[in-house]
């Protein structure tokens, strides 16, 4: 929050010691009248006005259109999309900037080792059928990434059933097109070397209710270092079931055409920073990855991180926000682009205390059937996940003590969703940590980091994963709640510590006397005491800790502050030592 008010603190203070300070400016401060009207910003009521989620929606439509990989056309027009709305926005490019430019941006180049890859055109139909299995204009996931073409005219060959990798390794597949309902990455090296000109696979996971959505292609990919003529496709549920029925009957050939284009390139990243008036080389990162095909994941992380880049430069040319640390926006390759921001500049890395990633960010969940979560940050959710924790069918596996991340950022971030929520009569809720996404690099190098996202939707990673599954509603929700939290967060400060101090407080709280009753039904099921009470002190601990991290806003000693922090911390070893004294009573009876 922006702007402590000198006179507020003091009246904290001496509240705190039962003074009532009635008259404190006739005492000791000249010029009192004019500082006694600061308030403290409130950013929801700035942002909201702002961000009505119509850029993100228009960014997304845009990026949707291409199928999206590092170095190909719709990468690259992306990159250039977003430079030019910064650019209209008042970022200055970084080499032309000045010394006073506070909005800068940048565009990184680099050379790719291998050569970026983009689909053109396909088609697979059975031999002897008029009506085409598939087609691209219809299923744009059919041709797998990395894919070669065939020759311009197709080609025409039998398909193989391939069962076991057992089968490819001792059959004969020279010259022909294999077929599998296993996963292709096990099987396109040794088809390869066994001669065979393609693959067609299908493994649609049971959450993309293929029978349901059964023309939904999920995209597949062969090793980009591959520069064989191997090709591949993957099948919907409906094209399957087709195929399947024909080979049954006996010896079926089809005819595919691909024609994909491989080409050298270069990989681009796009960061724009506003730079912090008081502690600039301190910052929070956000990020969100243009490569994969879908509107959803992750055009609209895209869209979404790129309004609100656009609402704070607003905001701060207007003179109605100061930002003391720096905000920085990051797009580019998944996970890639965002370890090397992390890895490449160790100083830049020191001063970088977290980063928030946007990913699948602008789901109509009434078609999707996802619900808006917040990955949070590894806590014992992710060791002992009961209770309302819940992991989504991305799965994440179980953690250990010494994976666990105390911090405050999982409740700060909840509790102003939650604030936006409540306003929108929009629903947010939470999973344990899984990974997989751009807030992995953060987590990695001991920065704090969480993941802002939907799960499940019945189109992951489907060609049916376009414009009509994203809602601008959400688009507006997530963007304006992400934004108002990043402003918080670079303009914390003692009275922002205070203040979280009691939401975390309020939090801990609420979870130790949630576990508790979860560890008298366990026990009541048999369960042992030992056990629970591992899980009750496992939370008790990661809250004390949460806590305690809160002191890395505070630049000067706090008393305050830190009398708060204690008193919390204390109150919570309180709650948790009562607790398990009641469950070890309860279990002697």
């Amino acid at each position: 929050m922006g702007g402590i008010n000198f006179i507020e603190l003091v009246k904290r203070k001496l509240f705190k010691q039962g003074i009532v300070p009635i008259m404190l400016c006739f005492s000791f401060l000249t010029g009192c009248s004019q500082h006694s009207k600061e308030t403290t910003v409130d950013y929801f009521e700035l942002v909201r006005p702002q961000f009505t989620g119509q850029l993100a929606y228009e960014t997304t439509d845009f990026v949707e259109d291409y199928w999206r990989v590092v170095g190909n056309t719709g990468f690259d027009k992306t990159i250039y999309l977003i430079a030019d709305t910064l650019k209209a926005a008042g970022y200055v490019i970084e080499e032309e900037a000045t010394i006073s430019d506070r909005l800068i941006y940048r565009i990184e180049k680099r050379t790719m080792n291998y050569d970026t890859w983009e689909p053109v055109s396909a088609s697979l139909q059975i031999f002897g059928e008029k009506k085409p299995l598939l087609k691209s204009e219809t299923n744009r996931n059919m041709t797998y990434l990395n894919s070669a073409s065939t020759s311009k005219s197709g080609i025409k060959a039998e398909v193989i059933w391939i069962k076991s990798i057992d089968q490819l390794e001792t059959g004969s597949v020279i010259g022909k097109v294999i077929f599998t309902e296993m996963s292709a990455r096990s099987l396109s090296k040794i088809a390869i070397e066994k001669g065979a000109l393609g693959i067609i696979s299908y493994d649609n996971p049971g959450y993309l209710q293929p029978e349901k959505n059964n023309t939904s292609i999920q995209f597949r990919s062969l090793p980009a270092e591959d520069a064989s003529e191997f090709w591949g496709i993957a099948l919907s549920f409906k094209a399957k079931e087709r195929l399947i029925e024909h080979l049954q009957k006996g010896k079926t050939e089809v005819m595919v055409n691909i024609q994909t284009k491989r080409y050298p390139s270069e990989e681009l990243t796009i960061v724009a920073t506003i730079k912090g008036a008081k502690n600039a080389d301190e910052r929070l990162v956000f990020s969100a990855h243009i490569q994969e095909p879908g509107a959803n994941d992750n055009a609209t992380g895209v869209g979404a991180q790129l309004e609100m880049a656009k609402v704070v430069a607003k905001l701060f040319q207007e003179h109605k926000i100061e930002l003391d640390r720096s905000m920085t926006f990051l797009w580019g390759d998944e996970i890639i682009s965002t370890r090397r921001y992390i890895e490449e500049d160790p100083q830049r890395a020191k001063g970088i205390k977290w980063g928030i990633s946007l990913d699948m960010v602008g789901e109509n969940t009434a078609i999707t059937g996802g619900t808006f979560l917040i990955e949070k940050m590894p806590d014992p959710s992710a060791i002992w996940t009961r209770g309302a924790d819940k992991h989504t069918e991305w799965g994440g596996e179980v953690l250990s003590l010494e994976d666990l991340k105390p911090h405050y950022l999982n409740d700060f971030i909840l509790s102003n969703f939650k604030e936006q929520g409540e306003f929108a009569n929009w629903k947010v809720e939470t999973n344990p940590f899984e990974g997989g996404s751009d807030h992995t690099p953060f987590l990695q190098a001991n920065i704090p980091g969480l993941l802002l996202w939907h799960f499940t939707d019945q189109f992951y990673h489907t060609d049916n994963d376009r414009m009509d599954k994203v809602s601008q509603e959400t688009l507006k929700n997530v963007g304006t709640a992400a934004l108002v939290s990043g402003l918080k967060l670079v303009n914390a400060d003692a009275i922002f510590a205070i203040e979280l101090v009691s939401i975390l407080k309020e939090q801990a709280l609420l979870r130790l006397s949630n576990e508790f009753e979860l560890s008298k039904k366990a026990i009541d099921a048999g369960g042992r005491l030992s056990n629970e009470i591992e899980i009750l002190k496992a939370w008790e601990i990661w809250h004390i800790d949460a806590i305690e991290s809160i002191n890395d806003v505070i630049h000067t000693s706090d008393s305050a502050t830190t009398d708060d922090i204690k008193k919390a911390q204390t109150e919570i070893e309180s709650k948790s030592k009562s607790l398990i004294e009641s469950l070890t009573k309860i279990t002697k009876q």
